[in-house]
């Protein structure tokens, strides 16, 4: 495969034949694209590659992001063919085919396209970036961050140094900041933003160093960076986080603010030395994502009642249960940002603290100086609080205080870490709190879990076996013209099938008969059961619902609910 565009910028004053020589030299050996080494000599653009192409060969430049390619165009031509050739097929009329190509000058790209189509070509000249981000979207190849790391090349002059001198940690800061890792570690930060990723994990390992992303929950690998920039990346994010780049023994946090297009991005960060290095998570903070809107969360009806009948109560506990990442805060956000009006005084103990809100007085625990859950709920009830909200009750301590501060006239909101709301009930009492004053300080408890949603827009009907219904606890007679949904998977969810989250929630108010059966010690069992009488749905028969209304899928519901 021969371009033509050195010499066609050669033969006309583009490139001088100095510049001519010097990129001959370097495109031997380097593995880039022709139009990648031009752009390093650093005096033409890849747009200006671009429009040039256009006027020499007379053909109109494609803007794809203004593109959707349908799946069935996109099918026309094989992922290998499309990456070798920078060729992408856009649109298909009648017996004409567009396609966007970065570069004209291959003379039989073309014909092998008509070749292999059997359609009349109709050719669009495109950036290299565009085609990346292109292929990147579409067919989940290397992409833009691809073309980043061969930019980057094999030596980039850092190794992170074990000595604590002042003056050879100044020689790395100087030197990460000059890299073009500098570039990398952004790109992947604003990759994960653009996909709606609530964490970034750097993972090195003896020979291979490993990015992931949680997407709607789960984990997926985006890239694998070369072994030799592990130490390179992970100072660069040690050191916009403000943090030791010399200390690899112990963990340490910070904390990055990065603007991202329109939006103020924060990241949580977190570094913990392993067996072959620092592994490193961000948790994405983007506050322009955070739905404070409960009517949006996935509530069923009742339960949605419930939980505002509860936070409308002058006085009690609530408590909102789940593992960690199941939006347990986030709820408990949107509940402050109802109650917390002019006239309240509405504060919070939160470790960390995630989003920060107008009006309410956030408190930032650090148990390394004594200040924890149980001295800042102390010193709240002596700051003349109406609502008090404490991040999470982990001790005898905290939850002792929290029943006093429901029981003298305040209302709590805090989160457990157990499976079932019906469970937190055995928790309050295992930590060593009386059974008359947990039956008396709670007002509701609920147990809230997420689960992912078919897309959209690659959703189609499917039939589910009888045996799998009732494996979820369905009746397939009662089910028999229900329509059930599956995701293909398309470029809108990165070919996974889901795109985004929903909840599903198991609100458990206490009742005087649930209030009167924990007086009387009763069961985790037998709570739950009579709950049930009383209304509330269970996480699964809430997933179940979900799955019901085509929301989700029955593999969802068993992900997420196990065998609740």
């Amino acid at each position: 495969m021969s371009s033509r565009i050195p010499n066609l910028l050669l033969n006309n004053s583009l490139l001088s034949q100095e510049q001519f020589l010097v990129f001959k030299s370097r495109q031997k050996d380097s593995g880039n694209s022709v139009v990648t080494d031009l752009c390093k000599l650093g005096v033409i653009t890849e747009e200006q590659i671009s429009a040039f192409l256009s006027s020499y060969y007379e053909l109109p430049q494609a803007d794809l992001e203004q593109h959707d390619i349908p799946e069935v165009v996109r099918k026309l031509l094989s992922p290998e063919f499309i990456q070798k050739y920078q060729v992408l097929p856009l649109k298909r009329v009648g017996k004409i085919l567009q396609v966007a190509l970065v570069d004209p000058s291959i003379d039989f790209v073309l014909e092998d396209i008509k070749f292999i189509t059997g359609f009349n070509v109709q050719p669009m000249v495109v950036t290299e970036t565009q085609f990346l981000r292109a292929i990147e979207k579409y067919y989940h190849m290397g992409g833009t961050l691809d073309k980043l790391l061969r930019d980057i090349g094999d030596d980039v002059g850092v190794e992170v140094i074990q000595e604590n001198s002042d003056s050879e940690i100044d020689k790395l800061r100087d030197a990460i900041e000059a890299a073009p890792v500098v570039k990398l570690v952004d790109s992947i930060i604003a990759d994960a933003v653009q996909k709606g990723a609530s964490d970034i994990h750097i993972e090195p390992y003896e020979t291979a160093l490993r990015i992931r992303f949680r997407v709607d929950g789960l984990l997926t690998e985006v890239m694998s960076p070369p072994h030799h920039l592990k130490n390179a990346i992970i100072s660069r994010v040690k050191i916009m986080a403000n943090l030791d780049i010399a200390e690899h023994r112990v963990p340490q946090d910070g904390h990055i603010k990065m603007k991202f297009t329109d939006r103020n991005i924060d990241l949580r960060v977190s570094s913990l030395p392993t067996l072959y290095g620092e592994k490193v998570v961000m948790r994405i903070l983007d506050k322009s994502n955070l739905t404070l809107d409960l009517a949006n969360f996935g509530f069923e009806e009742k339960a949605l009642e419930d939980f505002e009948k509860a936070i409308r109560l002058p006085y009690g506990m609530i408590l909102v249960t789940g593992p960690t990442g199941s939006g347990k805060t986030t709820t408990l956000y949107s509940a402050l940002s109802r109650l917390n009006t002019p006239d309240v005084n509405a504060m919070s103990a939160e470790d960390p603290v995630e989003y920060n809100f107008a009006g309410l007085n956030q408190v930032l625990i650090k148990e390394d100086v004594g200040l924890t859950f149980a001295t800042a709920l102390k010193a709240f009830l002596r700051q003349d609080p109406d609502i008090i909200m404490i991040g999470e009750i982990r001790d005898l301590e905290t939850g002792s205080i929290a029943v006093r501060a429901a029981l003298t006239g305040h209302l709590v909101l805090s989160t457990l870490h157990t499976n079932s709301a019906a469970a937190s009930i055995s928790r309050l009492i295992d930590m060593g709190i009386e059974r008359f004053l947990t039956s008396s300080s709670v007002n509701l408890i609920m147990a809230q879990r997420l689960i992912r949603k078919i897309c959209p827009k690659c959703k189609f009907p499917v039939e589910v076996h009888r045996e799998a219904l009732r494996e979820i606890g369905l009746d397939p007679d009662k089910l028999r013209k229900a329509v059930f949904y599956h995701g293909a998977g398309c470029a809108d969810c990165s070919s996974l099938g889901y795109r985004g989250r929903t909840g599903i929630y198991e609100v458990m108010p206490i009742s005087p008969k649930i209030r009167q059966m924990i007086l009387d010690n009763a069961s985790t069992k037998e709570l739950e059961d009579v709950a049930v009488s009383e209304g509330m749905l269970t996480l699964r028969a809430g997933a179940c619902k979900k799955f019901e209304r085509g929301v989700t899928t029955i593999e969802e519901v068993l992900r997420v609910t196990g065998d609740t």
